[in-house]
């Protein structure tokens, strides 16, 4: 076979390949159909639970089996990914109607993750098998090869309620996403039957049945003016808080409590102890001092989250304050995509209600065609049977007479008497005038001599009474929308009663939570801190009580206010504000906390070259040297800004930071050089330029191949005019004043 050469344009092949990844993620993976509101995976589990005969009212069976049988069937992405999603359908403070039973341990509210699928078992719940799964075997959905067409699994579930509103969706797919709240389930079934008693309905008169979200975590939904816009178009931001209790101390001895006994639903999850962190943080921080105690009694039974308040304690206050610093009030992003006739599309509030009861409207119709087919076949036969007994002495005559079952469906059919024996004539001419049916004469030739007895006789004319009945009841659903709309709403009925909950989320339009914080009192306080990078801070009393100690231990003292900020210089050119507040006080023999906690400096990527105030900083200058001998004057200006982390200059490659210097140019001040080597070099702070802090610099020393510049001295900004070298006291006036940018002098010893 000849090999044939396509040419293609790269870009262009490019583009088609993604395009269809992009779409076989969204379309196979990631999002919801609008018509059973699962993923193909969700859609997977479930069926092959129904197969393996998991129903509500039998045994659980070993998720591992569930999993492999998904996996070696359906869905063959991944065991962790069909546990997950089995995961998910099972717990309760995710899903609004859970569709899977789950036993053993299937996670928590509170993050805990579930056992893994060797130890937890699964069955169906009830409302799946009887509004997910109950038609399946009556032709209602198309089906399809599996993945080595060695199966066929159906495209859609014949789910009749729906599940996109009820059980919400979130999914991540190429360049695009949804997120789906859960409803109630009663309000969303009387929204459906309001929507098929008026198709022209709008968004607005739908919502006079769906109130807003039902999470299952309860809360509050604060921005109900913005509901109609959000359910319009499908996208928009719901404002969740939790419900917050207070609880008045009824004895003696007793604190007062203010109880979070419901949270948001973006909280479930770690984002509970993060909250429980940040109350923390507010107390430690003093932006509180209400709270005295504060204590997680979460159960089984529900959230409670304690916090004891001390005596004239300001409710409101604390209210707004937990609502504007923690996770208490937050937002969910609402972006209503599902799958629509292979497609993603934005969905409004009667966008999923129409397309869903398109859709029963099919499954149902589809049932009773199905259920029609069987009804037509069983009243052929009964009808058979019926005309049958009234003719039994000549049936009987037939087959005695006949040598083969073969003569007696012909003559039964046809009327051909061939070789036949008949006792009279009569029952010869009345054998030729037979015409059942090919089904009537296999029923006729089944059937039992006790079916011959009178009452067995009645109960055959009833049936097929009933089954005449039946029939008409089938044909007039199918061909009357009233009745087809009459059987789907008393349907949906039967859900509500059964499975129908109250609302657990309240719908409002809440007050803006206010918080404005309390002036806080300027006062000096002394940053600390030691060579490992343990810091605090002291009060003036304490840092006077302990002064020669602390200057003694600590490598850092520096007196600020305790509004200023903190700035860290490191080797790598980056500085690194923290708020001195932010910085917890502490006793001289407290620990004090890392550096590296308190801002975004990593002590494992930098080394502190230096540290001051910002508002020191800001009216100075500061000189700052590399080891690769760049020099450069900074207006301290340049360092107020607002970030936490800003580079503080321009490094080469190889190279780092080895001085951070506050300075003044008006000053006649002398700088001094020092090498790796010995090499020394004195020269006038004026010989270098003022710049920019995002610029190298310029050079300061020529160096030789192996040095490095490793200290710099500026004499009168450091009050310093000698240091030890190798012993012994070198005086900096001794050395030669030369020029910047060149070599130095070598001191040998």
């Amino acid at each position: 076979m000849s090999e044939h050469i396509i040419k293609a344009e790269f870009s262009e092949v490019m583009q088609k390949s993604y395009i269809d990844y992009a779409m076989s993620v969204i379309c196979a993976r990631a999002l919801p159909d609008v018509r059973d509101g699962l993923k193909p995976v969700q859609r997977r589990v479930l069926y092959s639970m129904d197969e393996l005969g998991l129903r509500f009212d039998r045994p659980h069976r070993k998720s591992a089996r569930i999993v492999g049988d998904t996996m070696g069937k359906y869905h063959p992405h991944g065991d962790s990914s069909i546990y997950d999603a089995l995961v998910v359908m099972s717990q309760e403070f995710k899903k609004g109607m859970p569709l899977i039973d789950g036993h053993g341990n299937f996670g928590s509210i509170e993050g805990d993750g579930a056992a893994a699928m060797r130890y937890t078992e699964a069955r169906l719940q009830k409302i799946t098998q009887d509004a997910y799964l109950s038609d399946l075997d009556k032709d209602v959905v198309d089906f399809a090869p599996n993945f080595d067409e060695t199966e066929r699994e159906p495209k859609v579930l014949p789910v009749k309620i729906p599940n996109l509103l009820i059980n919400g969706a979130d999914g991540i797919a190429v360049g695009m996403t949804t997120s789906i709240p859960p409803h109630n389930l009663c309000e969303v079934v009387d929204a459906v039957k309001a929507y098929m008693r008026k198709e022209s309905i709008t968004n607005e008169e739908l919502m006079g049945y769906i109130q807003g979200p039902d999470f299952p975590t309860g809360g509050l939904v604060v921005n109900k003016k913005d509901l109609l816009g959000i359910y319009s178009s499908g996208t928009g931001k719901l404002k969740l808080r939790g419900k917050v209790v207070f609880e008045k101390s009824q004895k003696r001895g007793e604190k007062d409590k203010l109880v979070i006994t419901e949270i948001p639903y973006t909280m479930i999850g770690n984002n509970i102890s993060k909250f429980l962190s940040d109350i923390v943080n507010l107390i430690e921080t003093k932006k509180t001092t209400d709270i005295l105690d504060i204590s997680n009694e979460s159960s089984k039974e529900g959230i409670r989250i304690v916090l004891e308040l001390k005596k004239g304690a300001d409710v409101e206050r604390l209210k707004n304050l937990l609502y504007k610093k923690t996770k208490l009030e937050d937002t969910f992003g609402i972006n209503m995509l599902a799958i629509v006739n292979g497609r993603p599309e934005t969905l409004s509030l009667k966008d999923i209600i129409a397309y869903h009861t398109q859709f029963h409207y099919e499954i149902t119709r589809r049932k009773y065609r199905t259920l029609l087919k069987k009804l037509y076949e069983q009243k052929e036969i009964k009808e058979g049977l019926i005309k049958a007994c009234d003719m039994i002495d000549l049936i009987i005559e037939i087959i005695r007479g006949s040598k083969s079952q073969k003569e007696v469906k012909a003559c039964l059919t046809k009327g051909e008497i061939g070789n036949i024996n008949f006792k009279t004539s009569d029952s010869m001419i009345e054998a030729t005038k037979l015409t059942f049916t090919d089904k009537q004469a296999c029923a006729i030739l089944d059937l039992k001599l006790y079916r011959l007895i009178g009452l067995e006789i009645l109960a055959l004319k009833e049936e097929f009474q009933e089954i005449t009945e039946k029939i008409e009841e089938y044909e007039d659903i199918l061909n009357n929308d009233l009745s087809l709309k009459r059987v789907i709403r008393k349907e949906l009925d039967a859900f509500k009663k059964e499975f129908g909950k109250e609302r657990r989320t309240t719908i409002e339009d809440g007050k803006e939570a206010v918080y404005i914080e309390a002036p806080i009192k300027q006062e000096q306080v002394y940053f600390i801190m030691d060579r490992f990078g343990y810091s605090k801070t002291f009060d003036k009393a304490t840092f006077e009580r302990n002064k020669e100690n602390v200057q003694k231990d600590y490598k850092y003292v520096i007196p600020c206010m305790n509004t200023d900020k903190i700035c860290i210089f490191t080797n790598q050119g980056t500085m690194h504000q923290i708020k001195i507040l932010d910085i917890p006080s502490g006793k001289y023999r407290d620990k004090g906390t890392p550096i590296d906690n308190l801002g975004n400096y990593d002590s494992s990527k930098e080394a502190i070259i230096a540290v001051m105030p910002v508002e020191d900083i800001l009216h100075t200058e500061l000189l700052f040297a590399t080891a690769q001998s760049m020099l450069k004057v900074v207006n301290g200006e340049e360092f107020k800004v607002t970030k936490r982390t800003v580079a503080s200059t321009k490094l080469t490659e190889n190279d780092e930071v080895v001085a951070v210097i506050p300075v003044s140019t008006a000053m006649n001040d002398e700088v001094v050089l020092q090498t790796k080597n010995g090499v020394f070099l004195r020269f006038q702070l004026s010989e270098i330029p003022k710049k920019k802090k995002g610029a190298i610099g310029v050079h300061s020393m020529k160096l030789s191949k192996d040095d490095e510049i490793m200290k710099v001295y500026v004499l009168e900004a450091q009050n310093i005019t000698s240091i030890m070298y190798k012993k012994k006291k070198l005086e900096f006036h001794k050395l030669k004043l030369a020029k910047r940018d060149t070599k130095g002098s070598k001191i040998r010893r």
